[in-house]
């Protein structure tokens, strides 16, 4: 799969083997959907800023907050000795855990795409 990026807004790209079209969504809103397709990929690309185009004004005109993708904020539930761990190793890093846990995240991340 891959990904566009526009206005601060990322969509996804698919195939669709049996439409013989490529599609996709923005994602990480929660309660919009904005979707969008095309043959190209400069159609998919073309659609895909025109629809958040569309959205945007139509929150403008409806005088609506639009919504925003990924805040960069979540909640992350472990076990309490994990936590423990974690705090321990981010002071003894002289980090926070919030930078532990994102350079973590980050390496995780790395290692699959580099696996892949």
């Amino acid at each position: 799969m891959g990904y566009l990026k526009y206005k601060g807004y990322t969509g996804s790209v698919e195939f669709s083997e049996e439409d013989d079209c490529l599609f996709g969504k923005v994602q990480g809103l929660h309660g919009t959907l904005i979707s969008y397709e095309g043959s190209t990929i400069e159609e998919i690309r073309n659609d895909f800023e025109g629809a958040v185009d569309d959205y945007l004004a139509s929150c403008k005109e409806r005088g609506i907050e639009p919504a925003k993708p990924y805040s960069g904020r979540f909640v992350v539930r472990m076990s309490s000795d994990l936590h423990s761990r974690v705090a321990a190793m981010a002071n003894a890093t002289g980090t926070t855990i919030n930078d532990f846990i994102t350079r973590a995240v980050t390496n995780e991340l790395n290692h699959e795409l580099a696996a892949s």
